[in-house]
């Protein structure tokens, strides 16, 4: 005969399940963190980079006189961005993530051409939009890569 405790439902103590979870969620939370701040540095440096060689610009950004690049894009925009593919990737299992993956980066050649329109982004001639393709390919796969690695982790 095989003896199990079980706890009380009207016990006061937690159950070391709801504990697990916890802890499991703060992972979570410490390495959508973590992701978002490897986005927001990667992303500024890369903009301080092709800006630093002339590979493009940006005519509106905020504080110009003391920005090269669109802060509010490297240190808002593109960290909620990441957060939410990760929110939604994190979902997925592998081929419908790649399948994100490559539809946001093809997304992103669109978006890229209607920021040069809108004036907010200013390409070099010789600037390919088929470079930010496999730019944020490559951006999104290492932002998993780094997410996945500190949700284990931590």
């Amino acid at each position: 005969m095989k003896n199990t405790a079980k706890q009380w439902k009207k016990s006061s103590l937690p159950s070391l399940q709801k504990k697990q979870s916890f802890s499991d969620r703060s992972k979570k939370r410490q390495a959508f963190v973590i992701a978002a701040l490897f986005s927001s540095i990667v992303g500024t440096y890369l903009d301080l980079f092709f800006v630093g060689i002339g590979m493009y610009h940006f005519p509106m950004r905020l504080f110009p006189e003391i920005f090269t690049v669109n802060i509010a894009f490297t240190l808002l925009i593109l960290p909620v961005f990441v957060i939410l593919f990760l929110y939604v990737a994190n979902r997925l299992k592998f081929l419908p993530r790649c399948i994100m993956i490559l539809t946001i980066s093809i997304a992103v050649i669109f978006i890229e051409k209607t920021a040069v329109q809108l004036g907010w982004f200013m390409p070099h001639p010789d600037w390919n939009h088929a470079y930010s393709f496999f730019g944020y390919m490559l951006f999104l796969i290492i932002a998993w890569r780094i997410f996945r690695f500190f949700q284990v982790k931590i």
